[in-house]
């Protein structure tokens, strides 16, 4: 029965992808996709449900719930119309390429737990499945949370003021991605607009932003990479994707080794060292295309400073400024569907996602599927046992 599950999960991974392929790992620095980086460290993937069955993701998810409605109770199996989207977040940050040969996280040894919400289910009301789900992983004791999605607007509902204030009291880091500059309109949306939030924005391999399914790179925190990346896809595929979704996950990890290698740093000081030791490829200081600069975990690392509060802001603050007055008031604004990924490692197109179905990602964990495939993976066995016993026969025959 070993050997059936064996062959099963050797089967699931369709294509390999080689360490240099991953061009942002070594842009990144030799502290990343280490075996150890990020032990000790639980993150929070606010998403579409992560597909934990994918070979780059065995053993990493130890814990999760679903908050839309329509998925499993454990959070893992993929909804909505980007159901592969949280899948392929996760695989950035813990992916256990260096065993699978997939895709490589930058904290592999870290742990995740993961979170459904409605994302591209129309009618689904995410606003409050997010403060929702922010309130979880406060509870399940997350380190770090990650929301790679965006509100199309920079508002965000009352609801999530106590949801997101809790998580920063209880000392958690939250990474956000930046929003998508895919329509002309390059401002960031909430998350990532809330006080204390890290807001990720994604480069390609030269630094420069702004890509077709790039990011937006106004009121970011800092950059990492995020164009022409490569994630864990449903079903035991690897796919290339872009945008400000996949450099959040990047931000996330980096951050567990902080966490790791400091346990007794605060959020604050964590941010602090992060957005202060960055590489600065824009003008001097801050700036609209990479915000602090470009993200240097080495540096990072190297960083001892402490700050007393959040350098990114406070949400406390803010709420009794601002909270109230007419221009922060709720809006009709939903989260935003991500673009589908470019293709599959092999070339091949991937289809629209308005096709895609939570079905259709789920295949592979019919178990009418397994229930097949075991007398196939009984039969290899018996068949190289038998030629092992015959080519011993001869063996000894002819001694």
């Amino acid at each position: 029965m070993q050997l059936g599950a064996a062959f099963i999960s050797l089967a699931l991974l369709t294509t390999s992808l080689s360490a240099t392929e991953q061009w942002w790992l070594s842009d990144l620095g030799p502290e990343v996709g280490t075996a150890s980086a990020g032990q000790g460290v639980v993150i929070a993937v606010i998403d579409t449900g992560i597909d934990a069955s994918h070979p780059d993701l065995e053993g990493v998810v130890i814990g999760g719930t679903d908050f839309s409605g329509v998925g499993s109770a454990d959070g893992l199996s993929p909804v909505g119309s980007s159901a592969y989207h949280g899948t392929m977040v996760a695989s950035l940050i813990v992916g256990q390429g260096n065993k699978s040969g997939g895709v490589i996280g930058v904290a592999p040894a870290a742990k995740l737990l993961s979170i459904s919400v409605g994302l591209g289910i129309q009618g689904s009301n995410t606003d409050a499945q997010i403060a929702d789900a922010v309130n979880w992983a406060v509870d399940q004791g997350a380190d770090v949370i990650n929301l790679s999605l965006s509100r199309n607007s920079a508002n965000w509902p009352t609801s999530w003021d106590a949801a997101f204030l809790r998580a920063f009291q209880n000392d958690i880091v939250i990474i956000a991605a930046s929003g998508n500059d895919i329509s002309g309109d390059s401002e960031p949306g909430a998350p990532a607009t809330i006080p204390g939030v890290i807001s990720v924005t994604g480069l390609d391999k030269n630094h420069e932003g702004q890509e077709v399914a790039g990011s937006s790179g106004i009121g970011v925190s800092l950059s990492a990479p995020g164009v022409e990346l490569f994630g864990s896809y449903p079903g035991g595929q690897i796919a290339k994707w872009s945008g400000s979704s996949a450099a959040a996950p990047l931000v996330s990890g980096v951050v567990a080794l902080l966490i790791q290698q400091d346990p007794e740093a605060s959020a604050n000081d964590i941010i602090f060292r992060l957005i202060s030791s960055t590489k600065d490829f824009g003008d001097d200081g801050f700036d609209q295309t990479y915000g602090y600069g470009f993200l240097d975990p080495t540096a990072a690392l190297k960083s001892t400073l402490t700050a007393t509060t959040n350098p990114l802001g406070q949400l406390d603050y803010w709420i009794e400024l601002y909270r109230g007055s007419e221009d922060n008031e709720l809006d009709d604004a939903s989260l935003v569907t991500p673009p589908s990924p470019v293709q599959f490692l092999d070339g091949s197109v991937l289809i629209d996602a308005s096709e895609y179905s939570t079905s259709q990602a789920a295949w592979y964990q019919n178990p009418l599927l397994y229930f097949l495939l075991s007398p196939a993976a009984l039969l290899l066995w018996l068949a190289m046992r038998k030629r092992r016993n015959e080519g011993q026969g001869r063996k000894d025959e002819s001694n």
